[in-house]
């Protein structure tokens, strides 16, 4: 296998990023299985595959409308806090 992400690469990046990694072993050995991945993809031989769309001409597609909506849309939401919008916690 070509080595196309090192170890220090990784430890690079997580110091850019600011994200502690312990383990970067860990990390290069998931980046050669996604890159691995993008290999398998890229043998699938779809160059020769046509797209075919169909052209629309513009006076065929609908114009747009402003529609004025008078509620407060905050209000609607089911977890707000005065001008806030709560979200689920990231992790």
């Amino acid at each position: 296998m070509n080595c196309l992400v090192s170890e220090e690469e990784i430890e690079q990046v997580a110091k850019l990023m600011k994200i502690d990694v312990h383990d970067h072993k860990e990390f290069v050995d998931k980046v050669h299985a996604m890159i691995d991945y993008f290999d398998i993809l890229d043998s699938a031989g779809v160059d020769d595959e046509e797209i075919s769309m169909q052209d629309i001409p513009l006076s065929k597609l609908r114009e747009d409308k402003y529609i004025a909506y008078d509620d407060k849309l905050i209000e609607k939401l089911n977890h707000y806090k005065e001008k806030y919008v709560r979200a689920p916690k990231m992790m």
